[in-house]
């Protein structure tokens, strides 16, 4: 009964309710009676055979011992009862935990095996019988019935002998595997130093050469100590099976290491190294295989054939002397099905000889794997037809199917390709089944769904997927999730442990539900240590064997989960695993989640109803985006333990990104109705699970999936394609996460056949021109120059042929590398020294390998030891022009005694004589490339190289085939593009294609394979590399060649400031610009409004314009009034007035298409504030200008004549309309009327002065209001007003002149008018004077004078009079030397000799009258002052008589300045003129009075 049950079902309510038959039911029922009625009887007899039996296995496990190594044993004490044995065994659900057969110590650690004593259940007895009569009898059906019918003594005898035989067994296997040990450990130990040695090839592997399609293994036998670690390396790359499933198969047996190779290609054919290595070093050994190819599509990848059994029972055939012939015919061809279809790929197997009853072994694989017959697939073999059957199709049925028939010869394969497309969807528009639904990390209560997302979406994203499941045994499939999940992957929980379940998903999108995909395999909810343990499992030995009794422990609370982490995180669930804790008891533990807001102290229980049973849980409905923390508690029976330490704090959300899009796809023909597509695999893709595939016919836009199951590599042949349409194709990644974005569309191509498709291929012509480039002992390194016709395909390979001539005597050619080489440089290996060799090298391309070339010269095998290097090879001519062309060489494989350091280039003319050649540069070139120039068009050329180290100059190269130098017509350059993105962008295009061409980018001519910096793109005609991120490393000569052409080629120069252009023009293209005329300014209007304005210079009717102030946008209002003008780019913001809140930062920003620009001001602070000031006051202008006002408010005007007139204009006046003037406040009379002609109002100030200063006013007013305006004539604005007097009576001065005077030289300039506050500063030899009683200064009227009194020579010089107006003054100069000194001083001279005499003179200086009137008989007295030095002479003259002094006249002269005239009695003849007369040297001078004498009595 135990046998045929499940062993997943074992130990569960359900296996004894629902399992067991009626007729077990009821022998289980009366022996649980009569058991409870003989409790005691069996108590006390079970206490006696556990003693009888502890003693028995006592004296057992102590004799194991002597015969092995003394290990202590550990007893313990007995303490189950009988009756809760049998209940253990009966039970459907134990109270506790199985116990483990480790004993460990406290650390937890291993210390040896524990042996139950009552072991008599049917779940431990099966582990101890060999035999199934055992396990039966112990079971528990069988227990129940003998109970029936024997006594309770004989039913302890017969489970007393079934423990004693379960004991020996188990004790004896025990002892076998530590005997097994203990033999290892000892010759481990065993004289470990001298065992110890470096790896050595006992057998190396040997080279192979093997047709496509064959399987080849390597194999090698390698000793040393330690045991050697092997690695095997294809071409010094490590090969990994894991990256190449069912491609490559490594084993290690025995020291016996082997590669397995399936399926080989051709570029299997590689140079393959085997490494061993351990401490003792390390060893490697070298073999190739060479894969020859034949006509024929090339296939997937195969394994080797299974070995067959070298036992035969019939012994119909034997495998020695017989060679079977396979050959499969009539095969199946490459197929396509629908969902839920049957179809059958069959294949006529002939087998010769044909031998009766022979049968070979018949394979069938789909995509390297080998198909077992299921109700999916049946396989037939009818002995001369092998057929499989797939019952029912679906994607996963999709792939590589191969047929392998294998005999004992050998095994022969057929493969083709089954695709299978989308049934019908039940609802039109719904996407395709999705598939490859599989079940993984299955515990007791929770399982992980996953599955590929399908390749048909039904024409919209699909939303998500729905998992449902299925119990075994039901056909009721219940949904598992309420909503639809976007990852194909979902964590199951709520399974039911011991229960079997398949599960299935749907996808949905908005037209509807997918069908169902196939089913999972089914998947057991159990425990994983229990699933390890039916495996057969086994712990490693430690060397004791513990006894023991079961007995129940006392309840113990679980201690901490341990490693509790987040496995896996989604925006949809959080899946978390932990380890049991280590302290548990016996009894069976389950688990509390909980949880906590990151940021928080509370914990929230998750699972509050169930607990969890498995170290696995799936938390859902948490809030995308916000973070978590988790723990977990164990609990059983006697209470809840303590929480393990929280998990770091994990945000919700998808952790797996979607895959980016492939990159760049590449169509190949292959036959007329496939195409081999291939691209580059998505950067930086994570968990990638593969790749659709999509076709369209050139201009229908509709795709179709090529292949519905996804494909791991970066190539897939596409079949069902149509002959003669043009396709094109792109590719899609997809992980868990989903679909990435589409690849960009591939080149269009026409389905036709590669080979035969009216494209010529013939295989290369001979190399030529073989040459030595290096020679040592044993080895030589050979060049040749490639062959002049390749055969209209690229050159794959080349192969090289050596012979030894001996004598004369050309020898054996011999193959000296098996594996084909790309460079033309080869070294032969393995010569002999001193022996002579020649060579012969052949050329292969895809249509096969060419014949090979002429014998080479001869040449000796012996050491180079010349100190100057070798000769450079492999020249190339490039570029070819009119007048310049490159010359592309390699260095000299011989480098001398001293590295190459540099190169010289020699020209000469094709027909010339040896002695033309001619130095192309005079120094060194370092480049293994150079550009020549001055060619002369149409000559004929050929070149050659010479390489140089420090010893000197070596031999040069062998000279290149002769060069015309001409522009070829079409030749095109490389153009270098900036487009509208910025992108920079190199594009070549050439015209002159062939099916076959390529373009070639390369940098300073080594081709370009990194696509971190440039990324290049091919369509059509055009070539276009792109800089991924323009740099200083991108600086250096590109260039671009295209394959199967004339040499189409062209180069690119990019230095440092070309670089640096580009980049400007990126920067503008990809940001680009809106021209503006003018910026943002700022202006005031009538009224005081405020404009905001700009002028675009260029700007469409598409532009837009948005109004930022602070950071946030303006909108059209009362307060703000927008315009733009289109037309004239002119856009403009107007605002009424300026408030507080309106300082900060004004902003137009502009956008027309991609291009932008923004215009900002600042408006704060002063500015600010005197722009609001303006505004305010220029709209109270506005309200002032409705009545009279001033339209020129007062000011002053200085006349030439320095007169200072007032003036104001006025405006908007009528005739009631008057003007006051007012001087500080006090009224002054002005104009009498106004002028309303000319609107001016004047006041005149004729002479100002000092008194003139004060405050003027005038209003103006009428009915409609009135206006003031002020001037402020003090302090500095009368200064102000008397500097502009001043400057005007500076600019009417005259020229300074020269006058002389009797005191010295005055100089002199006269103003048109003199003011008293006129400060002038006299000046002589540019120095100011210092005034003294010699020189002084002063005016007269309206001259300003200097001067200079006895002057002398220092006086001479120049003189200048500065006048002082508060600004630059004015000088007038005038130079008073020379000359005009001598003339004045002589004039002065003359003038103080005049002035001496004049005042020296005799003068009569008064006190003489005119008239005299004298009474006669009165006495007359006159007195007159004189003057004079000397003293001079007095005379007096009657009537010009000189009188004589007597009694009548009295004359004196008294201290000689008084003179006195006295007449004592005047009478009538007194009457007369009378005169003084004085006189000196100097000269005379006379005064003349009359005198009149009357009488009295004429008077009368």
């Amino acid at each position: 009964m135990s046998g045929s049950t499940p062993f997943y079902q074992k130990h569960h309510r359900h296996y004894d309710r629902g399992y067991r038959s009626k007729e077990l039911e009821s022998a289980v029922s009366q022996y649980q009676s009569s058991s409870s009625s003989s409790y005691a009887a069996r108590r006390s007899s079970s206490r006696a055979s556990a003693s009888a039996a502890l003693s028995a296995s006592s004296g057992h496990v102590i004799a194991l011992h002597e015969r092995t190594t003394p290990v202590p044993c550990s007893y313990t004490r007995l303490s189950s009862s009988y009756s809760d044995l049998e209940e253990s065994r009966l039970s459907p659900m134990p109270k506790r935990a199985k116990p483990t057969y480790l004993a460990m110590d406290k650390e937890n650690q291993i210390i040896g095996y524990v042996v139950p004593i009552f072991r008599g259940s049917h779940e431990y007895a099966s582990g101890f019988s060999d035999t199934e009569e055992a396990r039966v009898k112990e079971s528990a059906g069988y227990m129940a019935r003998r109970n029936l019918f024997t006594s309770g003594l004989e039913m302890e005898r017969t489970e007393q002998t079934s423990r004693k035989v379960s004991m020996r067994e188990s004790a004896e296997r025990i002892c076998l595997s530590k005997r097994i040990y203990e033999n290892e450990e000892h010759h481990k130990r065993m004289n470990k130093d001298s065992l110890m040695h470096a790896p050595e090839f006992v057998i190396k592997p040997r080279s192979h050469t093997v047709w496509e399609k064959q399987c080849v293994r390597l194999h090698c036998t390698v000793s040393g100590w330690p045991e050697p670690r092997v690695v095997w390396y294809k071409n010094n790359v490590t090969i990994d099976p894991m990256a190449h499933p069912g491609k490559y198969k490594l084993e290690s047996s025995y020291n016996v290491h082997s590669l397995e190779i399936s399926r080989c290609d051709f570029d299997d054919t590689a140079q393959y190294r085997v490494s061993a290595m351990n401490s003792k070093g390390e060893l490697s050994s070298f073999a190739s295989i060479v894969v020859k190819r034949f006509k024929g599509e090339v296939e997937e990848a195969l394994p080797m054939p299974r070995p067959r059994s070298t036992d035969n029972e019939d012994g119909l055939i034997s495998e020695y002397g017989i060679t079977f012939d396979t050959h499969i015919v009539d095969g199946f061809g490459v197929s396509f099905g629908r969902e839920g279809e049957t179809m059958s790929l069959g294949a006529t197997v002939i087998i010769s000889p044909n031998l009766a009853r022979y049968q070979p072994e018949v394979q069938w694989y789909r995509d390297d794997v080998l198909l077992q017959p299921s109700k999916w697939c049946h396989m037939h073999w009818s002995g001369d037809k092998a057929t499989l059957t797939l019952t029912h199709l679906n994607k996963e049925d999709e792939g590589l199917y191969t047929l392998r028939i294998t005999t004992k010869s050998k095994y022969e394969t057929y493969s083709a390709y089954v695709f299978v497309r989308d049934a019908d969807a039940e609802v039109e528009g719904a996407p395709g089944a999705p598939l490859d639904v599989k079940c993984q990390d299955a515990n007791k209560d929770y399982v992980i769904v996953t599955w590929k997302q399908p390749a048909v979406d039904g024409g919209s994203s699909i939303l998500g997927y729905f998992v449902d499941r299925c119990e075994v045994g039901t056909t009721h499939w219940s949904q598992c999730n309420d909503t639809p999940i976007k990852f194909a992957r979902f964590p199951v929980t709520g399974l039911v442990e011991g229960r079997s379940y398949t599960f299935r998903v749907r996808a949905v999108n908005k037209s509807g539900m997918s069908r169902p995909s196939r089913v999972s395999e089914v998947v057991a909810a159990m425990d994983p240590a229990d699933r390890a343990r039916m495996r057969g499992t086994s712990a490693p030995w430690t060397g004791q064997i513990i006894v023991t009794e079961e007995e129940p422990a006392e309840g113990v609370v679980p201690g901490r989960p341990k490693e509790l982490e987040v496995t896996e995180a989604t925006k949809n669930y959080v899946v978390l695993s932990w380890k049991p804790p280590g302290e548990r008891g016996h009894e069976g533990i389950m688990y509390y989640v909980e949880k906590c807001v990151s940021g928080t102290d509370s914990w929230q229980r998750v699972n509050t109803e169930i607990p969890v049973k498995s170290p696995r849980f799936a938390l859902f409905d948490l809030a995308e985006g916000k973070a978590y923390s988790f723990r977990v508690r164990c609990c059983n029976s006697a209470g809840v333990g303590e929480p393990s330490e929280a998990t770091e704090a994990t945000t919700v959300g998808d952790k797996l990104d979607i895959p980016s899009a492939p990159g760049r796809v590449v169509p190949t023909r292959n036959t007329d109705t496939s195409v081999v597509v291939s691209w580059e695999a998505s950067r930086d893709a994570k968990e990638l699970v593969g790749y659709y595939i999509e076709a369209s016919i050139v201009g229908s836009n509709k795709f179709e999936p090529c292949n519905n199951k996804p494909v791991k590599g970066t190539r897939f042949i596409c079949h069902g394609l149509v002959t003669g349409e043009s396709y094109v194709f792109r590719v899609k990644a997809l992980n868990a996460a989903g679909l990435s974005e589409c690849s960009q569309q591939s080149e269009a191509i026409e389905v036709k056949a590669a080979i035969g498709g009216g494209i010529p291929h013939a295989s290369p012509t001979p190399p030529y021109g073989i040459s030595v480039l290096e020679c040592v002992r044993d080895s030589m390194v050979l060049a040749w120059k490639q062959p002049t016709f390749i055969g209209g395909a690229d050159i794959t390979g080349y192969f090289v042929d050596y012979r030894e001539v001996i004598n004369g005597v050309p020898g054996t050619w011999h193959e000296a590398n098996v594996k084909a080489v790309s460079d033309r440089a080869y070294r032969v290996s393995d010569l002999k020294e001193n022996r002579k060799y020649q060579f012969q090298v052949r050329a292969a391309n895809m249509a096969g390998v060419g014949i090979p070339s002429l014998p080479s010269g001869t040449f000796v095998c012996e050491e180079w030891t010349i100190a100057v290097p070798g000769p450079p090879h492999d020249l190339q001519v490039t570029e070819v022009r009119a007048n310049t062309l490159v010359l592309l060489y390699k260095p000299p494989v011989y480098q001398g005694r001293d590295p190459v350091n540099g190169f010289y280039i020699d020209i000469k003319e094709a027909d010339a004589e040896e002695e033309a050649w001619r130095g192309v540069n005079e120094k060194a070139v370092l480049t293994n490339y150079m550009k020549i120039k001055s060619l002369k068009e149409g000559e004929t050329y050929v070149f050659r190289v010479r390489a140089q180290n420090k010893a000197g100059v070596g031999k040069s190269s062998e000279p290149t085939e002769p060069v015309l130098a001409e522009t070829k017509p079409g030749t095109t350059e490389i153009v270098v593009d900036v487009d509208d993105d910025g992108v920079i962008s190199m594009n070549f295009a050439c015209s002159n294609l062939t099916p076959d061409s390529k373009f070639v980018w390369s940098k300073n001519y080594e081709e370009i394979t990194d696509d971190t910096r440039i990324t290049v793109a091919t369509s059509g005609e055009k070539s276009k590399a792109t800089f991924n991120m323009p740099a200083e490393d991108d600086i250096g000569i590109y260039s671009c060649a295209v394959t199967h052409t004339d040499g189409a080629c062209s180069s690119y120069t990019l230095s440092a400031e070309e670089l640096k252009k580009l980049l400007e023009l990126s920067h503008d293209h990809k940001f680009p610009i809106i021209p503006l005329k003018t910026e943002l300014a700022v202006e005031l209007q009538e009224k005081g409004r405020i404009r905001f304005w700009l002028q675009a210079e260029k700007i469409s009717a598409n532009g837009k314009i948005e109004y930022v102030f602070n950071d946030n946008s303006l909108s059209q209002g009362e307060k703000y009034k927008m315009n733009f003008n289109k037309d004239t780019g002119v856009i403009e913001m107007i605002m009424e007035s300026l408030l507080p809140e309106d300082e900060g930062t004004f902003t137009f920003q502009l956008q027309d298409g991609k291009a932008t620009n923004q215009s900002s001001l600042v408006l704060i602070g002063d500015v600010f504030k005197g722009l609001q000031k303006e505004s305010a006051f220029m709209r109270k202008e506005w309200h002032r200008k409705q009545g009279p006002h001033f339209v020129e408010y007062l000011s002053y005007e200085v006349t030439p004549e320095c007169c200072v007139i007032l003036k104001c204009k006025v405006g908007n006046i009528k005739k009631e309309t008057v003007a006051l003037w007012y001087k500080d406040g006090r009224e002054v009379k002005g104009d009498e009327k106004l002028t309303f002609t000319e609107g001016v109002l004047k006041l005149e100030i004729a002479q100002i002065s000092k008194k003139d200063a004060g405050v003027y006013e005038i209003v103006l007013k009428d009915d409609r209001g009135q206006d003031t305006s002020t001037l402020n004539l003090t302090e500095q604005g009368f200064r102000d007003l008397m500097n502009e007097v001043f400057s005007n009576i500076a600019n009417s001065s005259t020229a300074l002149k020269i006058q002389s005077t009797d005191e010295g030289i005055r100089l002199y300039s006269f103003v048109s008018y003199y003011n008293e506050a006129l400060q002038v500063t006299w000046h002589h030899k540019d120095a100011a004077i210092a005034f003294t009683d010699r020189i002084k200064s002063g005016v007269v009227g309206e001259q300003l004078w200097l001067q200079i009194t006895e002057p002398t020579e220092k006086d001479k010089g120049k003189y200048a009079i500065e006048f002082h107006d508060g600004k630059g003054g004015l000088k007038r100069t005038v130079e008073l030397s020379g000359q005009a000194f001598d003339d004045a001083y002589a004039e002065f001279q003359r003038l103080k000799a005049a002035a001496i005499a004049e005042r020296n003179r005799a003068r009569v200086a008064g006190g003489l009258p005119d008239v005299v009137t004298i009474q006669e008989l009165k006495a007359l007295n006159l007195t007159c002052n004189i003057s004079g030095e000397p003293l001079p002479e007095v005379v007096w003259l009657k009537n010009e008589r000189e009188i004589v002094s007597d009694g009548h006249y009295v004359m004196k002269f008294e201290a000689g300045k008084y003179a006195s005239f006295t007449i004592t009695t005047v009478n009538t003849t007194d009457s007369g003129k009378y005169s003084i007369l004085v006189k000196n040297k100097y000269g005379t001078e006379s005064a003349d009075f009359t005198v009149s004498v009357f009488s009295p009595d004429s008077k009368k």
